[in-house]
């Protein structure tokens, strides 16, 4: 799958700035966000891009008005260039102390208690991003409570939610879900290559292959809009004190999320926060 890199130059530039842009855009279907001054690198699978209605989002700040200055260029990234791109980069990301998650070619690392090794193949989740670090953050807090548990990753792109819940003791097998047939692949690679491959059942499709009443813990890293759009399934598809774990969104989203999942049975339970991103704890009662 090939992507566009759409480079976002911002005058003046701060990070601030940069997420008052990012917020702007994010609803166009970008998949992640580098900021890497003076610019701000914004990637979108090829097919869903649409110039027009980027220059559309950003004329917001063309007026006279605005204190910001954004212009664009962009670049086609195909996928083996991604993917060699990923491998120059990538670094071990240590979880809460807890858990690793390396690239096939690490070696000689301190060890954790749980090791994840992730080839992402254009899928979304390394740990890198603030997200993916927070969601796993909060499946470790649960630690042995996890255990027995029927697990359900929702938009699970590289696997590696699924894989720690199944390292963890979640109920086999985890279920995984993505939109994406290249992230499907992913995960069913990744589960194989952790060695959990029995444990964890990856399909493609989205919420609507949910079963109600059936999970006792739904991961959900995927952006505001999907989240508010599918609460209603997550909440038909928890036991009675069943938890939702939802990420991939700002802290200035949390109120309407909050609102929305209250509207669907669902109840606050905590939060947490890392570079202005969040991850949010719901139990249906």
């Amino acid at each position: 799958m090939d992507y566009i890199e759409v480079r976002l130059s911002i005058k003046p530039f701060s990070e601030e700035n940069a997420e008052i842009v990012m917020a702007q855009i994010e609803e166009l279907g970008f998949e992640s966000f580098s900021v890497e001054e003076p610019l701000l690198k914004a990637y979108i699978r090829r097919e869903q891009f649409s110039a027009p209605n980027l220059k559309t989002m950003l004329s917001v700040f063309s007026s006279i008005s605005s204190i910001l200055h954004v212009t664009f260029t962009t670049e086609l990234i195909r996928e083996q260039n991604w993917n060699a791109l990923w491998e120059s980069d990538f670094q071990p990301v240590v979880i809460a102390g807890k858990c690793t998650i390396k690239a096939p070619y690490h070696k000689d690392l301190p060890k954790t208690r749980y090791q994840i090794v992730i080839d992402p193949k254009m899928a979304f989740g390394t740990g890198h991003h603030q997200t993916t670090y927070l969601m796993m953050e909060a499946l470790l807090e649960e630690g042995a409570h996890l255990k027995g548990l029927q697990v359900m990753d929702m938009g699970c792109g590289t696997g590696v939610l699924a894989i720690l819940a199944a390292k963890m003791g979640a109920l086999s097998p985890v279920h995984s879900i993505d939109i994406d047939h290249t992230a499907v692949t992913s995960a069913q690679k990744n589960a194989r290559r952790n060695r959990v491959s029995s444990k964890v059942i990856t399909l493609c499709g989205d919420a609507s292959l949910l079963q109600a009443g059936k999970y006792d813990l739904i991961l959900a890293n995927i952006n505001r809009n999907i989240l508010l759009e599918d609460m209603s399934t997550y909440s038909r598809s928890l036991k009675m004190g069943g938890m939702l774990f939802i990420s991939g969104f700002y802290t200035q989203d949390i109120p309407m999320l909050v609102k929305e999942a209250g509207l669907n049975g669902l109840s606050y339970l905590s939060q947490m926060e890392k570079e202005n991103w969040a991850v949010v704890k719901f139990v249906k009662k």
